[in-house]
């Protein structure tokens, strides 16, 4: 469980979340970013509901509840006349936590995405749904077992308000990511995009991989037969193109809401609205980028299996055109081998000490003569 205060560029850790059930125990221009897993948010329901009740005069209702607990759901935007509700299933690059009893090491409720076969970079991502409640100064976020990236953007944000002994923040605060969130929702935001972040960096190892199977399967000498993993491979591309996809269209059901809102009337909540309007297409760049890539996958590895079997074809053509060579340069030698074993008396050339000679010598020469003429027109080339 983390709980995060946040007033203005001061950033400090709350230990319980009793003492903030308390009306004014946070500052006025201050907010809240509740982050608990999903046994803590089923186990602390009724703190963090009356938390709610006393900073946002409202209550997360029963539906939106058993959303935020739901492991198994897609990503979407919900929203009330009092907050707003989105569901993002992350795409990250871990270990993931093993279920208990269930000896796959994967997650409870959530299949593995790619067997054995599969390569080691696509059984590492875990799909499993982050849920974020925004209120206007609570940020409710619900995780799952496994919170190495939450606690890690939970750092940066500490540092980020905490000075130095100058007097300056610690990080650099031209950096945007240095920079303390204005409000929940940049916060949120923030959040999402170090989500999608997190599967941009799987990139570079699932391209190696499959660029290595390319290699294989087009190699005409090489004999792949990891058929099982390079299938199982693009249905786990296809699934990861699925939840993006439900993610991207709960991050413009996000943007549509924002563009309906009605305009801020001062200058600096005109600016905060842009900042967030900025961020958010940010965030929906990123995502697409994902999807993008992803697709790209997909038609690498759909061209990489048509150009094996264009290879193989090729290289049963080559074959198939030496073994019709071969047969023609021993076909006329075969005839005349044929005509001299005919049962004649008479026949030219029998009877002669040198007769054996002779026709040898002329069939060894019908053979170089067909060879250099197949030759000469590429039936003995070797298609490169």
């Amino acid at each position: 469980m983390r709980i995060i205060e946040i007033n203005r560029s001061q950033v400090s850790e709350h230990q319980a979340l009793a003492p903030l059930a308390v009306p004014g125990a946070c500052g006025a221009q201050g907010y809240l970013w509740i982050s608990l897993t999903r046994e803590e948010f089923r186990a602390s329901l009724a703190e963090v509901q009356q938390i709610l009740q006393s900073l946002c005069l409202t209550q997360l209702v029963d539906l939106h509840v058993a959303d935020l607990l739901n492991d198994q759901l897609p990503s979407h935007f919900d929203y009330t006349s009092k907050y707003d509700v989105l569901v993002f299933r992350r795409l990250s690059s871990g270990p993931g936590k093993a279920a208990a009893g269930n000896g796959k090491g994967t997650s409870v409720g959530e299949p593995p995405l790619v067997g054995r076969r599969g390569p080691p970079v696509l059984r590492r991502v875990d799909t499993r749904p982050v849920g974020f409640a925004l209120f206007d100064r609570v940020l409710l976020s619900v995780h799952p077992e496994e919170g190495a990236g939450r606690d890690a953007f939970a750092a940066r944000l500490l540092a980020a308000g905490s000075p130095d002994d100058q007097g300056a923040p610690a990080l650099d605060v031209r950096a945007t990511s240095a920079r303390v969130p204005t409000g929940t929702a940049d916060l949120m935001l923030r959040v999402i995009n170090q989500i999608v972040d997190g599967y941009l960096d799987m990139r570079r190892d699932l391209t190696r991989q499959l660029d290595h199977w390319q290699t294989e399967l087009i190699d005409p000498r090489s004999r792949f037969t990891n058929w099982g993993a390079l299938m199982e491979t693009r249905q786990s591309l296809h699934h990861l193109d699925e939840i993006c996809e439900d993610q991207r269209a709960a991050i413009q059901d996000w943007i549509d809401l924002l563009e309906t809102l009605p305009s801020p009337k001062g200058e600096a909540e005109q600016r905060e609205r842009e900042l967030i309007m900025v961020r958010s297409r940010d965030v929906l760049e990123h995502i697409e980028r994902v999807v993008h890539h992803v697709r790209r996958l997909e038609q690498n590895a759909e061209t990489a299996v048509q150009m094996h079997f264009s290879v193989q074809g090729h290289r049963a053509n080559d074959i198939m055109r030496v073994l019709t060579v071969l047969t023609a340069i021993f076909l006329p030698l075969n005839l005349i081998a044929g005509i001299f074993g005919m049962n004649f008396e008479f026949i030219p050339l029998v009877h002669k000490a040198d007769g054996f000679w002779i026709a040898m010598s002329a069939m060894l020469a019908i053979a170089v003569l067909l060879v250099v003429i197949f030759w000469r027109k590429r039936y003995l080339a070797r298609t490169r």
